[in-house]
């Protein structure tokens, strides 16, 4: 029989969001919590036959030195989000999952990730041929070593700068350019993307960078036979956005105005408070109302880095909108939740998801997981409802299917 073991290839490997999922990857496997937050442990979803939690395999990259045991241990020490005792009950397995964690690349990550960088990664110096050269082989050496039949990258690293060049439609109109990395268009993320690809590995872009977006990857996963998925996951504020702009919609109130106020403290907020790599994110966050209201009202979206916060992430919401007669009414709400916690089961999801729309024969971006995303590749409809309603759709058409498709 087949080995049925699935890799899953970090990108970001040492970060919050990475090692609580590891953490909760453990948990789960000794049933030591229930899963709760986990989408595909839920119908339809358990029809599925999806890959179990003790058959992923899980490497990565990092730019950072240190243990993952002690990046974990952080998740309490500073914010007190998970247990001790799961801690303590995840060491073997962050042993375990350690020797597989090789350096990221640095080229075209900008200035405020580069200067997170220490141990082996900093010290590499390279061009971006070379860079995916090398993330290739790392994949492909996890694959055969493991003995995995497929691989799952997923980009859980912190938010890159948007590039500055424009990226061609054709990617043979790249290819000249990956030896001159101030010719290269491409970012990190999409370095990492083009990497997976060449290796066969499908991908998933957790975050605002640019991974697989442009036309030309897209086109690149397609021909190379793998499936991806992104951008940047919707956990939060822009979740309830999503939920509570189509009420307004619907019964035809117009918003006039609508501000957000983000405050958080973890690794990725920190990088955030670069303004290069903030215009990203907030271009994520703030784009949908106008896709779901059909007008564009004002708005403001502010994030700020407070250290003291942690994992904790608080977003202030003031809405301003107009009923019967022209009487401008508001909603005002505050969310506050951990961002780690939230992210890490749906990273386990779209793995899970992953994996089994490759297995069932399809290819290229995966439309129907676009209510995991703030900016889903190939889907404009932004509504949260009628996203979910997709991926139900395609979970209810595979059901049935067997393993070895």
């Amino acid at each position: 029989m087949a080995d049925n073991r699935v890799g899953v290839w970090l990108i970001g490997a040492k970060g919050g969001v990475a090692t609580t999922m590891l953490t909760g990857l453990a948990s789960l496997r000794h049933g030591a919590i229930p899963p709760v937050g986990l989408v595909t442990e839920c119908e339809p979803f358990t029809a599925l036959d999806l890959v179990g939690f003790d058959e992923l395999v899980v490497g990565g990259h990092d730019i950072r030195g240190g243990r993952l045991g002690d990046e974990a241990r952080r998740m309490w020490s500073e914010s007190r989000a998970i247990p001790p005792e799961l801690l303590a009950a995840a060491s073997e397995f962050f042993a375990e999952v350690e020797p597989r964690i090789r350096p990221g690349t640095l080229v075209a990550s900008g200035e405020r990730i580069r200067s997170l960088a220490d141990g082996d990664a900093a010290a590499v110096v390279e061009t971006p041929r070379q860079a995916i050269e090398r993330i290739q082989r790392d994949i492909e050496e996890f694959a055969t070593a493991e003995r995995v039949r497929h691989v799952v990258v997923v980009n859980v690293s912190s938010t890159e700068p948007p590039p500055s060049l424009p990226i061609p439609v054709d990617f043979a109109e790249v290819e000249p350019t990956l030896d001159d990395a101030s010719r290269c268009p491409l970012p990190a993320s999409s370095l990492y993307f083009v990497a997976a690809a060449r290796a066969g590995a499908s991908f998933v872009n957790f975050t605002p960078s640019m991974g697989g977006t442009p036309a030309c990857l897209q086109q690149l996963a397609v021909e190379r036979g793998i499936v991806q998925a992104g951008c940047d996951g919707k956990t939060g504020e822009t979740l309830l956005k999503s939920v509570l702009a189509p009420m307004f919609a619907a019964r035809n109130l117009e918003v006039m105005s609508w501000v957000g106020h983000n405050i958080f403290g973890n690794m990725d907020g920190k990088v955030l408070d670069d303004p290069r790599n903030k215009a990203a994110k907030v271009r994520s966050k703030d784009h949908l109302l106008a896709s779901i209201l059909g007008y564009p009202p004002q708005t403001h979206v502010s994030i700020e880095y407070i250290k003291s916060l942690g994992d904790w992430k608080t977003a202030w919401d003031h809405v301003h909108f107009r009923g019967f007669l022209g009487t401008p009414m508001t909603l005002q709400f505050t969310w506050q939740g951990c961002d780690s916690i939230l992210a890490a089961p749906l990273v386990l999801d779209l793995v899970r998801l992953a994996e089994r729309a490759h297995r069932g024969g399809e290819r290229g971006v995966l439309p129907w997981l676009a209510c995991f995303f703030k900016s889903p590749i190939g889907v404009d409809d932004q509504d949260f409802a009628r996203q979910v309603a997709m991926l139900h759709t395609w979970a209810t058409s595979q059901c049935g299917s067997s393993r070895g498709a």
